[in-house]
């Protein structure tokens, strides 16, 4: 299953990802909102988890787009 993670605190968003490969998930991670967009317009995923406040556009407008 591939994952996007949208968080913008880097520490956690590494620990996020780690715990998530360790159990078998291809996960790209992205620190801003616009960010996640670009990756969700250019790419295929199962799953997003997104960070509620983050710079550039907070969580709840990247998943209303």
């Amino acid at each position: 299953m591939r994952l996007l993670l949208a968080e913008d605190e880097k520490s956690l968003s590494k620990a996020i990802v780690t715990i998530l490969e360790r159990n078998n998930y291809s996960v790209d991670a992205v620190y801003d909102g616009l960010e996640a967009l670009e990756y969700l317009d250019s790419d295929t995923y199962d799953g997003l988890i997104l960070d509620v406040m983050m710079p550039k556009m907070d969580g709840i407008t990247v998943l209303k787009k």
